[in-house]
């Protein structure tokens, strides 16, 4: 399919070839969150022309310091609504799949479907991110994206790109790879951090955030480092598609 108009730059960047491979790509971000909203933009700015976007949390107060899609106009929206009306200001002939829901073993037919050129994992439940990345590659997706913990840390020069077997310093890394097959992480490219985790104190009290699985503790973040994982994971992303 041809590039629209809008997306010239990319064509000068990249070819022809390469911008019309990534109008024809469908892209799957599950989790839409601090990292999912920078990866999501920059691919549609990039001329994806398909997104599947899986999410089951609306937009709140606590999401102002980082998320894209959060903004007063969007508060109580569902993540997924946000996200797909902030694709179509960018390009209105770009197709999007909104999935209101959670991401468990029940829902990965759903989210996998296609399979998708790739798949991107931006998710902070390990269990769920751990059985996600397995069924993703057992799937046939063509390029499987994990992000790490983005949160606790403050420097966004540190954040790298490694396969998932190769990571190091990141605890989230480490659990996922007790859950994921050897055999499949090889498969997994992980945008990651190896800044050791900042360790301030909890809050006094909850901040409203919708969480699913096991209890975890609010941690802060800054929209420096988690943009920059969301923006490293659509690079790669584009990588895949166009072969580069």
């Amino acid at each position: 399919m041809t590039p629209p108009p809008a997306f010239s730059r990319n064509e000068l960047l990249l070819g022809l070839e390469a911008a019309e491979k990534l109008t024809d790509a469908l892209v799957v971000i599950v989790g839409l969150g601090a990292v999912g909203s920078f990866a999501l933009e920059a691919l549609a700015r990039a001329g994806v022309g398909r997104f599947r976007l899986a999410d089951f949390d609306k937009v709140r107060p606590c999401n102002l310091n980082r998320l894209l899609t959060a903004t007063h106009s969007t508060l109580g929206r569902k993540k997924v609504e946000a996200a797909a009306a902030r694709v179509a200001e960018i390009n209105p002939d770009g197709r999007v799949e909104a999935l209101d829901l959670f991401a468990d073993e029940t829902s990965y037919p759903r989210i996998l479907a296609g399979p998708p050129d790739v798949l991107i994992d931006a998710i902070d439940s390990v269990g769920p991110k751990a059985a996600l990345l397995t069924a993703a590659v057992n799937a046939g997706a063509r390029r499987v994206i994990s992000c790490m913990g983005a949160a606790n840390r403050g420097d966004p020069l540190a954040v790298k790109v490694a396969m998932l077997s190769k990571t190091r310093d990141c605890p989230l890394a480490r659990e996922v790879r007790g859950r994921v097959p050897k055999g499949l992480q090889q498969r997994i490219l992980a945008v990651y951090s190896d800044e050791a985790p900042w360790n301030p104190p909890a809050p006094p009290e909850p901040d409203g955030a919708l969480r699913r699985g096991r209890p975890r503790r609010t941690l802060g973040s800054l929209c420096c480092v988690t943009g920059v994982f969301g923006l490293v994971a659509a690079r790669e992303a584009i990588r895949a598609i166009t072969d580069r």
